[in-house]
């Protein structure tokens, strides 16, 4: 049984690290990884996780929907796991027939929830793929002439294995687009592997019974909170530069669009709160950039998705280091 730590004199921004410790009582070695999701989450976008199976995506957002509260008991987390034979009414719902009111119902699906983890999205077919845009772009549903409403909050975890795996389906630009940020899970260190090995039942306990160290409302006052935090006008400057240069540069034959520019500021603005600040800083960019542009690019060959995005951010962080905008 869960239990609920929600101490009267804490402020929602103190709770962060606790979230992050909490995860990481499951999720090991992947700090990083923790603070990206949780910068997504805040930053009223959705992320993309893409790895080999059994690297600990699944769990990870698991670990992330266990730890969150919700007062009114509803659904916070829903799982679809996508094959080829999944149809869009699947994951939005379908029309029943009521015989006591001698009419059809609405029956939602899997979609009406707060924390929706979407595994292996790429083994979908491309309209089921396309099912979840209206909901990620706008955050409701259309089903016939009625339009329906979701959560005010409505995160979308969604894994993927390698295109290069049988059974998968590419991610069309549009779905990518939709995604602040696509992020690498990555196999853990040899220590750490180890020690997985050596607790992997205590691992497992901690998973089912995880701490609900956030309520869904302290959430939704991290994202408003995340909203006021500083970005100097020259980091801004700098997201927009990058965006430009993307268009601009031989090796990309698909840059980035002002959409992906106004994510980057929301995620600079939600990673500088999970780091405890109230501003964001220069080595925010670095930090970021690759993780919220790279999946929305097209490059012209292997040589420039290696070394295009790379040159780009290195050459606006070169100017940004010589205005020194925070100094000691």
């Amino acid at each position: 049984m869960e239990e609920h730590i929600f101490p009267e004199n804490e402020t929602s921004i103190q709770r962060i690290p606790l979230l992050i410790q909490n995860m990481e009582s499951v999720i090991k070695g992947k700090k990083q990884q923790i603070e990206m999701v949780i910068t997504c989450l805040l930053a009223k976008g959705h992320i993309l996780m893409e790895d080999n199976p059994g690297t600990g995506k699944t769990v990870l957002a698991r670990t992330l929907a266990h730890s969150i509260s919700d007062q009114e008991q509803k659904n916070v987390f829903k799982r679809i796991q996508f094959t080829p034979d999944l149809l869009p009414m699947d994951l939005i719902g379908t029309h029943i027939y009521d015989e006591q009111r001698n009419d059809f119902i609405f029956k939602k699906g899997p979609l009406f929830c707060n924390i929706l983890l979407a595994d292996e999205i790429n083994r979908a077919s491309p309209k089921v793929q396309s099912a979840l845009l209206e909901c990620m772009a706008e955050g409701q549903i259309t089903v016939g002439d009625t339009t329906i409403l979701l959560e005010d909050l409505f995160f979308v975890i969604a894994t993927q294995n390698p295109v290069e795996m049988e059974g998968t389906y590419p991610l069309p630009a549009a779905q990518l687009d939709r995604f602040f940020m696509k992020i690498f899970f990555g196999y853990v260190d040899a220590e750490t592997e180890i020690a997985i090995y050596n607790n992997y039942l205590q691992i497992q306990n901690n998973l089912t019974h995880l701490n609900n160290v956030l309520h869904l409302t302290d959430i939704i006052a991290l994202q408003k909170e995340a909203d006021q935090v500083f970005v100097h006008e020259e980091i801004t400057l700098s997201v927009a530069n990058i965006i430009r240069a993307t268009r601009e540069h031989p090796e990309i034959s698909l840059g980035a669009s002002t959409r992906a520019g106004i994510s980057f500021l929301k995620c600079l603005r939600a990673f500088a709160l999970v780091k405890g600040r109230s501003f964001v800083i220069e080595d925010d960019i670095n930090a970021l950039a690759v993780s919220v542009l790279d999946h929305r690019l097209i490059y012209r060959n292997k040589e420039g998705k290696a070394n295009a995005l790379r040159k780009i951010l290195q050459k606006e962080m070169e100017r940004l280091s010589r205005l020194k905008l925070f100094k000691n």
